[in-house]
């Protein structure tokens, strides 16, 4: 036959700290409780036995003795009185009898729980009585001041009587003596007894704290800091560390809830940490797109440049030389070509421009956006002057940026203002800055046509269009160009869609731009071929004979 050899159920394990409390405090308080009632139980003995050994045993001894005294003094004077027939002798034999009456009846009454010494004590009182009524209260009756034999007789026999007496005392002291002993002996054991057993308790109220602190120190302290010690090594980064289940059974839970928590925040951080790496890794390719992208677009409009520039010279020199010898419809093809070259090159250098834009243009130094907004400005006086435009400002901080940037920032906003004003009134336009925590914010606001809320985003878009170019001129990259120039300086720019008057362009400036501002993506070789060539900046005079010869002899 097979046994059931499986582990054995430990009957305290799944005991909490509570019932291990509950329980602890029971058995102490019931040991408590038996000592404290046989403590007692012994202490009222022994009060008892005190009691009796003082009040009873004790004065019982001194009463006998008393009583024997006057018995004696009865003796002496009878026997006196017989002997010479003086008076004198008669008085301790009444006082004697005064004293017997009194001690036996106090005797009595000490004894009178005591059957055996209430027969002691009628036995000394019938020997008393014999002698008193044959001896003594014969020879008292007798006259004084004679002697008279036969009372001399009586006298010599109430001796031997008298002897009876003695004999009766002697056995009811040596018994009320031997009674008392006992008593002192019970006393003395009883009071050893109560002494050992507060003694006991005393041993054992300390054995009781030594296992309440051993058991708080086993059952909780220890497993409490096991728990902190393992809690601590995981909060120190051990997120493998195990949490140890140890002490009762709730502390037990606790460390194992704990413990899930661990493991569950181990599955979390792995999580997260894959999806960093993935996220990285994403981050890595789309900053390495971003770059080729830039560059693309660099080098593609860079590249354009030089047979851009051979069209619109060549059709510039036919419509020199050749404008109105062809016919109407060749002189209209001439400044078809003418145009569409010209607004090419304007939109090459836009988008040189503005791929320029934290790559070439890094020269962060302390600025002051009152004198850069004068000279842009100065450089808009044309414009300003043509379309009647009021320009104002509030006092303009200076801040740690790129001079050239927050040029051109200056020129499309305010540029943008002028451009797009209403056709039957001037431009009235106002820039103001003011401090919000760490950054400025700042306000460009017009009179204008507006901008309508759903294309709030549309218009911040590269090439993002909201007119035809026979409405207004441009290449649909000034704003763009804003934005990136924002946030190259850690801000950033949106509409005031809530503005309904006009324009208003919101947009923030770190103090100091941000310094994970790296360094450019594009190759060394291309870098350095970032400026442009004398006369193509944007809206500079070209000479097409100049340009033409030139494309001739490269």
């Amino acid at each position: 036959m097979s046994g059931n050899t499986g582990p054995r159920p430990q009957r305290f394990s799944a005991w909490t700290t509570r019932r291990w409390l509950r329980v602890g405090v029971a058995v102490s308080l019931a040991l408590l409780t038996v000592l404290g009632v046989t403590g007692a139980w012994v202490l009222g003995r022994t009060q008892t036995l005190s009691e009796d050994l003082l009040d009873v045993k004790a004065p019982a001894v001194s009463t006998s003795f008393r009583l024997e005294a006057a018995l004696l003094n009865q003796e002496t004077g009878i026997r006196g009185y017989g002997l010479t027939g003086n008076p004198d002798f008669l008085t301790p034999y009444r006082q004697g009898l005064t004293d017997q009456a009194t001690n036996a009846a106090r005797l009595a009454e000490l004894l009178h729980d005591d059957p055996a010494r209430l027969e002691d004590l009628a036995a000394v009182r019938e020997a008393a009585r014999n002698w008193q009524e044959r001896t003594a209260r014969p020879i008292a009756a007798a006259p004084a001041g004679t002697v008279s034999p036969p009372s001399a007789e009586r006298a010599a026999q109430g001796k031997a009587s008298f002897d009876r007496v003695r004999a009766a005392l002697s056995g009811q002291q040596g018994r009320l003596e031997a009674d008392r002993a006992r008593a002192v002996e019970h006393l003395s054991a009883s009071m050893g007894l109560c002494n050992a057993i507060f003694a006991a308790i005393a041993v054992l109220i300390v054995l009781l704290a030594v296992l309440v602190f051993e058991a708080l120190r086993r059952g909780i302290t220890e497993p409490l800091d096991r728990l902190g010690a393992d809690a601590r090594a995981v909060a120190g980064g051990d997120f493998g560390h195990p949490i140890a289940l140890t002490g009762p059974a709730d502390l037990r839970r606790l460390s194992g809830e704990i413990d899930f928590m661990r493991r569950r925040l181990v599955r979390e951080l792995a999580f997260v940490e894959e999806a960093r790496l993935r996220l990285d890794a994403q981050a890595t390719d789309l900053q390495r797109s971003n770059a080729e992208l830039e560059q693309f677009a660099y080098v593609a409009s860079h590249d354009l440049q030089e047979p851009l520039r051979k069209v619109s010279s060549f059709t510039q020199l036919l419509q020199r030389r050749y404008g109105g010898q062809l016919d109407s419809r060749a002189d209209q093809y001439i400044d078809y070509a003418v145009d569409g070259a010209n607004r090419m090159q304007v939109l090459i250098n836009d988008l040189l421009d503005f791929s320029r834009v934290g790559r070439v243009h890094r020269e962060l130094q302390s600025v002051d956006l009152g004198s850069v907004l004068k000279r842009t400005l100065s450089a808009l006086s044309v414009s300003i002057e043509e379309t009647e435009a009021s320009i104002t400002h509030d006092p303009l901080p200076a801040l740690v940026a790129d001079p050239t940037q927050m040029g051109m920032l200056w020129q499309n906003l305010i540029g943008n203002a002028i451009k797009f004003h209403r056709p039957d009134e001037a431009p009235r336009i106002h820039v103001t800055a003011v401090p919000e925590g760490e950054q400025w914010r700042f306000t460009v606001t017009d009179n204008g046509i507006g901008i309508d809320p759903e294309y709030a985003e549309k218009v911040f878009v590269i090439f993002q269009r909201l007119h035809t170019k026979e409405a207004y001129n441009g290449s649909g990259i000034g704003l763009a160009m804003c934005k990136k120039i924002v946030e190259f300086h850690g801000g950033a720019i949106a509409v005031d869609t809530g503005y309904q008057d006009g324009t208003r362009i919101t947009f923030t400036l770190a103090a100091e731009p941000p310094k994970a501002v790296g360094p450019s993506t594009l190759p060394e070789a291309t870098r350095a071929d970032t400026e442009q060539e004398p006369g193509t900046e944007y809206g500079a005079e070209r000479d097409p004979e100049r340009d033409a010869e030139q494309v001739q002899a490269r």
